[in-house]
């Protein structure tokens, strides 16, 4: 078991014993951003599996400041599909063709967020991503637009965020990018080129994690 491989029953983490079993008769393995402390659950409901964990952070008056947690999680039969469909034999070292199969095509990426900046607004939420992933979407080829700022949906802006709030971003089947506040989905529409960005995000050429990246690109290796 990885030393940031957890179990955890509701909200208490314990680590398993020699054997692998606690005093726990329901436990969910986990594994811990280091940076933040966050947990994230392996596996989610739909049987994604998380691939990587990282941290977003922000240079605000010269100071690096953490905003979100996130983990990043693939449906592994299609990512492996779509890996073995497009690739002509396997590498030593993920390859950049490897990431844009990844970003390119809709393999199941679901990203979940955990906020640790305190006092969020679902305003500063709307307009980081229309800055984030709008850049991406210009460095994919597309136009900025507000487009963008349907990620957050209808939510209202001015409700906040507090320490631990998740924000789950799924690319489904078709290019339909769901967005889910506190597992509520908020919004569910259809554009292949925010799909496109929102992935590039975690895994393009200037990703927002560069580790989390690395070791996405290890998971598609042992896929292959």
């Amino acid at each position: 078991m990885n030393s940031d491989t957890l179990l955890t029953t509701g909200n208490q983490e314990t680590k398993a014993t020699e054997n692998g079993e606690t005093n726990n008769e329901k436990t969910i393995a986990v594994e811990v951003e280091r940076k933040t402390g966050i947990s994230f659950p392996l596996e989610l409901s739909d049987g994604k599996e998380l691939k990587a964990v990282g941290v977003r952070k922000k240079n605000l008056l010269g100071f690096s400041i953490k905003i979100y947690s996130f983990g990043i999680y693939a449906d592994n039969e299609i990512l492996m599909h779509v890996l073995k469909s497009k690739m002509v034999k396997a590498e030593a070292k993920a390859t950049k063709d490897m990431y844009s199969i990844v970003i390119d095509y809709p393999v199941g990426i679901t990203v979940k967020i955990v906020i640790v900046f305190p006092n969020l607004t679902t305003s500063m939420v709307r307009n980081n991503f229309n800055e984030t992933v709008g850049a991406a979407v210009k460095k994919l080829g597309g136009e900025k637009s507000d487009l963008t700022k349907r990620i957050m949906g209808e939510t209202k802006d001015g409700i906040k965020l507090t320490l631990g709030s998740e924000i789950e971003i799924t690319c489904l089947p078709g290019y339909v990018l769901e967005t889910k506040v506190h597992g509520k989905v908020v919004n569910k529409f259809e554009s292949e080129l925010l799909c496109r960005a929102c992935v590039y995000l975690y895994l393009g050429d200037d990703p927002l994690d560069k580790d989390a990246k690395e070791k996405f690109g290890m998971s598609l290796l042992s896929l292959i």
